[in-house]
Order: C-alpha cells, then sequence, then structure tokens
C-alpha cells in the first residue's frame, strides 16, 4: 500500500490555520479593538461595511508601531506580549499569542498604517493572501488604523458559511459591548454603513458606561455593590 500521508505546503496550512483563529467578521472585530486597547489607546473609532464581510477599520490613538515592527506583527507567533513561558504567568494584556494579524492577512486584503509619537513618518502596509503588496513611509498621525476587506476571499467554503449582513454584525455588537463596558476610559465610536451606532465618550465610573447600553426601566433595578478581593 503506497504511504499517503503527506504534509500541506505552507500557504494551505496557513489557511486553514487562520480559519480557525478567525471565525467570523466579528472574530477580526475582537482581535483588531484588543489591540488598540493593548496599544493603550483612549480613543478607539471602528467603521464596519456589509456586516464586517466587506470592510471593517479599527483607528486608535495609542502607541503605534515602528517601520520593522509593523512589518514583524504579520508574521506567526510575533508578539511583543511574551518572550519567555514564564511570562504566560504574568499577561495583563488581552492577546499574546501572536497569531491574530498573521490569521487576517491570510484570509483578506487588509492595511496597516501606524506610526510612534516621536517618529517623522509613519509606515503603510498592504498585505493581500499573506503577501505584501506595499511597504512604504506615509504620513499618518499617532496610532495605528487597519482595514480589512473582503474577508475569506481565497476561502469560498468558509465565506459562503458566514450569515447574512445582519446577523453577522450582530455579533460584532455583541463583541463591542463586552470590550466597551468594562474600558470605560476609553472614547469609542462605531460606525455600520454610514451610521453611527454607538458614540462613547470616556467616563470616569462603569456605571456610567452601562448607563448607554440600558432603558431607564433596566436602571432602576440595577444594585451597586462595592467589595475588594483578597
Amino acid at each position: 500500500m503506497p504511504n499517503v500521508i503527506q504534509l500541506l505546503p505552507e500557504h494551505i496550512a496557513n489557511k486553514i490555520a487562520a480559519g480557525e483563529v478567525i471565525q467570523r467578521p466579528s472574530s477580526v472585530f475582537k482581535e483588531l479593538v484588543e489591540n488598540s486597547i493593548d496599544a493603550q489607546a483612549n480613543k478607539i473609532n471602528i467603521i464596519v461595511k456589509g456586516g464586517g464581510k466587506t470592510y471593517i477599520q479599527v483607528t486608535d490613538n495609542g502607541t503605534g508601531m515602528s517601520p520593522e515592527d509593523a512589518r514583524m506583527c504579520f508574521e506567526k507567533h510575533a508578539t511583543s506580549k511574551i518572550k519567555t513561558t514564564e511570562d504566560l504567568f504574568h499577561i495583563l494584556t488581552k492577546g499574546f499569542r501572536g497569531e491574530a494579524l498573521a490569521s487576517i492577512a491570510a484570509v483578506a486584503k487588509v492595511e496597516l498604517k501606524t506610526k510612534t509619537e516621536d517618529a517623522e513618518l509613519g509606515t503603510r502596509i498592504v498585505i493581500e493572501d499573506h503577501r505584501i503588496l506595499i511597504n512604504e513611509p506615509c504620513a499618518c498621525p499617532k496610532g495605528t488604523s487597519i482595514s480589512v476587506q473582503n474577508l475569506f476571499f481565497n476561502l469560498p467554503a468558509r465565506k459562503n458559511f458566514l450569515k447574512d449582513d445582519t446577523v453577522e454584525f450582530k455579533h460584532i455588537l455583541d463583541e463591542f459591548e463586552r470590550l466597551a463596558i468594562p474600558h470605560f476610559d476609553i472614547q469609542f465610536t462605531l460606525i455600520h454603513n454610514d451610521k453611527i451606532i454607538h458614540q462613547l465618550p470616556a467616563v470616569h465610573h462603569l456605571f456610567a458606561r452601562i448607563e448607554h447600553f440600558i432603558d431607564n426601566t433596566s436602571k432602576e433595578k440595577f444594585i451597586s455593590i462595592q467589595d475588594t478581593t483578597p
């Protein structure tokens, strides 16, 4: 009987792995917004079109990246969050595995613009199907802006699995609330199909952020509890 097990070509293996990390537009949304939070941004603007299937852009005023880091962030297992296995027990950031951007870049067209505070120019990178098409200096404000277009364009089976725009955007809204509520000290703006869905100023208290998501009747049912864990 002939041997039948073989190693997959790297580009096929990358697409399969990316499909496990990025399952739908809300996965992209989650990873990009968490990166902005980890970058110490206090303003995060999100633009979504077509339920996230056609376009997601996340722009922040965080620390930004150097040209070298901007290129490296699309490599698999490239991360600034951990250096040793010991670091796994002291993680304070949202992400640490270094898989998200590499996975997104394997299944979509991605444009990154980023600049650190002390740099004269920023960096623009356009990458599609994990191939860098453009890597050049650019004028841009401090922080990072990442746009993701045509998700799963090269994985038609995965693209066909996605639901309609309304359902996919509902998943994004769920992720938005999960991230925006606890991070009440960050200003968030969410736009879908050119319509402002949420515009949240930074506030000083958790309940002030929660109030945005509940009606007046529900507010009366909330009980404030304060405690300190040992």
